[in-house]
């Protein structure tokens, strides 16, 4: 089955003082990637439900909202509620995913699962299959701008081959120093959706660069 990449610009690269402007600069992209952390979880603090509403209110491409939070079983839900395509909650986080996946689910999102460079990805086979997309972070998460952890690749392997055989049906997304260097090897690995963030607004053209960067990936899926 032939695979089309996806790109999801990171607004964590994006100018917070013109959100609504910065939006509306991706309207080429598939998905907007809104990262959202609470200072506890990563050592960082950035958006919450209230801005992501306005941002849902003026987007022109679906949210893709990733939970960097304690509690996530608590709050997932109302980022669900407020309109947002997939909402992605991590693994570490998580004390029953299963549940989050239903809530997220019935409140009418997809439902993602995160996890870090470190975190094994056999540690959550048996509950991915409650699950819309896998994210797994190619930089340890809180802020933007590091260098891709290509370590992580033989997740995205794994994943693939599951996908790929039939027993998982989910979304691949990798988010971490994705760039016209890194989303070949990537796309090669497994990936179907990639989070680009500085190779997007740090672009004089976001458009000119999302379609390079998609039009790089799908021929590294072609091989």
């Amino acid at each position: 089955m032939s695979r089309e990449p996806l790109i999801a610009p990171s607004l964590l690269s994006a100018d917070f003082a013109r959100l609504a402007d910065e939006v509306a600069r991706v309207a080429d992209a598939d998905w907007l990637h809104v990262d959202v952390m609470d200072a506890h979880f990563v050592p960082n603090l950035t958006l919450g439900l209230p801005v992501v509403e306005a941002i849902q209110r003026v987007s022109p491409v679906p949210l893709d909202c990733h939970l960097m939070i304690e509690d996530p079983e608590r709050w997932a839900p109302g980022y669900a509620e407020a309109g947002a395509r997939n909402v992605t909650v991590h693994a570490e986080a998580c004390t029953d995913p299963r549940k989050v996946a239903r809530d997220l689910r019935a409140a009418g999102a997809l439902a993602g699962l995160a996890i870090k460079p470190g975190t094994p990805l056999e540690d959550y086979l048996d509950v991915l299959a409650d699950f819309d997309t896998l994210l797994v972070m190619s930089v340890e998460p809180g802020f933007g701008g590091q260098s891709f952890i290509a370590d992580v690749l033989p997740k995205v392997r794994r994943a693939r081959e599951l996908v790929d055989a039939g027993e998982l049906r989910l979304l691949v997304e990798i988010d971490g120093g994705i760039n016209a260097g890194t989303i070949e090897q990537a796309a090669e690995a497994g990936v179907d959706m990639f989070v680009a963030g500085s190779a997007v607004y740090g672009a004089d053209d976001p458009a000119t660069a999302i379609a390079a960067l998609r039009a790089q990936a799908a021929a590294a899926m072609r091989g």
